[in-house]
């Protein structure tokens, strides 16, 4: 049915209907971006936390298979390259630094060449905290360990005679193991002074051989619950020899 002359033409949007959607469209977007920001922000957040939470557990796993990898090497201590001065076992044992040959090795695990590692614990970045590193040198043999050792001097604590060592050095290689922390500290499971004295842990191995165990303990800078902190790592030393007895691999 036609329409007549005088009706008006067929409605159409008015501007202001127009400018009601086109602000209702802004505020769904604006608020659709917010939602995908705040998502991306979180799983940022997620990402970087289940990061730090690995890198942490991964270097605890680190450290206790380099410990309970230790190899039972005696080295000439004479304080030179030769083969010169009486073979002592190759094991350093200080409150914050420790020496000792390892058949596992940080980039390539157990399949490498046994490393030389020189654990140690040096002032974090700025000043805040200290940090656990670590220095690897491949083991070619008692002569590649040769020149890390000083001599003999007495023992001042357990009595006898107990070998020296040069100081470790943070390098451009060192590799940083534990950060941000508030202290680390070594210590070793060793036999008794006696034959009848039981075992204990000490601040500083001066024995001859080599200790039963090794503890590292330490904690965060500032602790959060919601991470994966650094915790004291305990690992037991497995070894039969006796550092008098000579043997060779057949």
């Amino acid at each position: 049915m036609r329409r007549g002359r005088g009706h008006a033409a067929e409605a159409g949007v008015t501007l202001m209907e127009l400018l009601i959607a086109i602000t209702l469209l802004s505020m769904l977007t604006m608020g659709m971006l917010i939602a995908m920001r705040v998502g991306l922000g979180a799983l940022a957040k997620t990402n970087t936390r289940l990061m730090d939470n690995r890198r942490v557990a991964g270097a605890q796993r680190i450290v206790e298979q380099q410990l309970e990898g230790l190899m039972p090497v005696m080295s000439p201590c004479g304080g030179g390259p030769e083969a010169a001065g009486p073979k002592m076992p190759f094991f350093q044992g200080e409150v914050q630094s420790m020496r000792l040959v390892s058949t596992f090795s940080l980039q390539q695990g157990w399949r490498g060449q046994p490393q030389i590692l020189e654990m140690f614990v040096i002032p974090g970045e700025g000043g805040k905290g200290v940090r656990l590193v670590v220095n690897e040198f491949p083991y070619t043999g008692p002569l590649s360990t040769a020149a890390l050792c000083g001599g003999r001097m007495p023992d001042p604590v357990a009595g006898g005679m107990m070998s020296t060592f040069a100081p470790v050095v943070a390098g451009p290689r060192s590799f940083v193991l534990a950060d941000q922390l508030a202290y680390c500290r070594f210590s070793y499971f060793a036999p008794g002074a006696q034959p009848t004295d039981p075992p204990a842990w000490r601040s500083r191995f001066g024995a001859a051989g080599w200790p039963l165990g090794i503890r590292i303990v330490m904690a965060p800078i500032s602790p959060d619950a919601a991470r994966l902190q650094p915790v004291t790592i305990t690992a037991p030393i497995q070894l039969s020899r006796v550092p008098e007895l000579p043997y060779a691999d057949n």
